[in-house]
């Protein structure tokens, strides 16, 4: 039986993002671990037959001493385990984990980004540590496969210097849109939210200036998610706290059944300033919302301008502003909208597509030994 390990920065993340692929995996014949950060979602994933490995990440950068430390103790984990295939999902353990495999002599490496982080949002907050990025990702992940979401970053990674033939598109994870419902009519005040981890690169704060534009129509905003404080881009509590003292949102916090609190919206909202496929936007779609996000890599992936919502420019208040109030003042198009949406995800993002897509890769990986750099 082949070993298959995960190698996530979060549990809750895991559970969120990853569980269905790995409970797949096992039916499919795989030993399936996750090398993680414990929280509270140990349990979640040990029912589901997925042994848990903890293990600490300082997700807080990619300072170049604390992802050797990291990624000598990750090696120590792959040597005791000699795992057939590792899968490291998103930007920072995709670079402490192929350091780690190469360190180990793990071979056969799927490498997931799932976007391309806070490096390279805002013009690139810390341009010598992309510039570093940049120059040894191509290494890192040469042992193996690299699944990425969306055109933009496939072609980002070939700039960078990752052989096209190692790449392989997969948008997302998916969704199961039977999992997701939407009552009609709405509420009689409507409901825009906002639903991800609290942080600036999200859009936050122009949701939060588009909800003080808009304080007279007669809507509620309301924030859904957890401060994500280990984050560089994240949104100090206080802050929150300060706007909803205010009365400008409302915020319910982390919210673990997505389908029941999408179904209390009316409108959902991600001004994200770049994403690799937000499952987000695929679950309000999915529960047949209309979504108003941005024209950035990822979001403009999912969103389809004018049919099943609007997209504005990155980092602009007031042309989120515009559209949320266009899907405001008229129900008949939300409803219109939001159907529109469901039909994109049946027909294009179901989970089960994105999940046998992504066996394929293992499959692949198992089949024939990848060259080796």
């Amino acid at each position: 039986m082949p070993k298959l390990i995960f190698f996530v920065t979060e549990d809750w993340y895991f559970v969120s993002h990853r569980l269905a692929l790995a409970i797949e995996a096992i039916h499919q014949g795989y030993e399936v671990a996750v090398v993680t950060r414990v929280s509270d979602c140990r349990s979640v994933i040990e029912q589901a037959g997925i042994r848990v490995i903890p293990f600490e990440v300082n997700r807080r950068g990619l300072n170049p001493v604390d992802v050797l430390n990291e990624s000598i103790s990750l090696a120590a984990v792959y040597r005791r385990e000699s795992p057939d295939i590792v899968h490291h999902v998103a930007l920072r353990p995709v670079v402490v984990g192929g350091l780690a495999a190469r360190l180990a002599g793990v071979t056969r490496v799927v490498s997931a980004i799932t976007g391309m982080g806070f490096l390279f949002t805002d013009g690139g907050r810390r341009p010598l540590v992309s510039a570093i990025v940049r120059k040894v990702l191509p290494y890192l992940v040469s042992r193996g496969l690299v699944i990425v979401q969306n055109t933009e970053d496939a072609r980002l990674l070939s700039l960078f210097g990752v052989p096209v033939d190692r790449q392989r598109l997969i948008p997302g994870v998916g969704v199961d849109a039977g999992e997701y419902r939407r009552e009609y009519p709405g509420n009689e005040i409507p409901v825009v939210m906002l639903a991800a981890r609290i942080l600036w690169d999200k859009g936050v704060g122009e949701f939060v200036e588009a909800a003080q534009l808009l304080c007279d129509v007669g809507a509620r905003f309301v924030l859904v998610g957890k401060i994500d404080a280990s984050n560089p881009a994240a949104v100090a509590e206080s802050q929150v706290d300060a706007w909803v003292s205010d009365g400008i949102v409302e915020w319910w916090g982390h919210q673990t059944d997505m389908s029941a609190t999408l179904s209390k919206a009316d409108i959902f909202c991600l001004p994200s300033y770049r994403e690799g496929l937000p499952k987000g936007l695929l679950e309000a779609m999915a529960a047949e919302l209309p979504c108003v996000s941005t024209d950035v890599p990822g979001c403009r992936d999912v969103v389809r301008d004018g049919h099943t919502g609007f997209l504005v420019p990155a980092k602009n208040a007031r042309a989120l502003a515009a559209a949320i109030y266009k899907l405001i003042q008229d129900p008949e198009l939300r409803q219109t909208m939001g159907r529109a949406g469901r039909k994109v995800v049946v027909q294009e993002f179901s989970q089960t597509k994105m999940i046998a897509e992504t066996i394929k890769v293992y499959r692949e990986m198992e089949r024939s030994a990848c060259k080796q750099v």
